[in-house]
């Protein structure tokens, strides 16, 4: 049983959501959600109560009841309040700059780096901090995950991308006899 699933999602006065198959729509003030479930979860809106039940008695749909449900009140969360990930880039000559629909960024390799920003991604950078906000959960840490991998932080320096609030444990460089 899951106790995620078990729980009943309220729907906020500005937001609706519509059930068509197993398809999941969610608008509100800041955009539109959709996702499609699996047949073994059934989800029911009523009086602004969302209700998400298995269909069947299985550990695989036990498994995704709460996954699910999960994802609904992100949705729900997201179309009302923008998700935000901030990351700190560390190292001298590191930098980046948005340009249309792509981020420009010179991270010490011998040739820029380019990356196309998803859709519904808004990217922010003030100095050293890089804000990616947007109304999906998902895409935004998808893509927050994706700028942090082209240069991970390492424990010497520090250098390189890290989550604002992620501690980097820090060795300890060679000693000098």
């Amino acid at each position: 049983m899951s106790r995620i699933g078990k729980k009943q999602l309220a729907v906020p006065a500005n937001t609706e959501v519509t059930i068509s198959g197993n398809v999941v729509t969610v608008k509100g003030p800041k955009g539109t959600i959709t996702k499609t479930l699996v047949p073994m979860i059934d989800v029911k809106v009523a009086d602004n109560i969302v209700t998400v039940t298995p269909k069947e008695e299985s550990l695989e749909t036990n498994a995704l009841w709460g996954t699910y449900a999960s994802h609904i009140s992100n949705m729900i969360e997201g179309v009302n309040n923008l998700f935000s990930k901030k990351l700190i880039l560390e190292g001298i000559g590191y930098k980046g700059e948005v340009a249309n629909d792509t981020l420009k960024m010179a991270l010490g390799f011998s040739h820029p780096v380019n990356v196309k920003i998803p859709e519904g991604v808004k990217v922010l950078i003030e100095k050293a901090t890089w804000t990616f906000s947007g109304h999906d959960k998902e895409v935004v840490s998808q893509f927050a995950s994706q700028i942090r991998s082209l240069k991970k932080p390492e424990p010497y320096k520090g250098k390189g991308f890290r989550y604002s609030d992620e501690v980097i444990a820090r060795k300890q460089g060679k000693k000098s006899v």
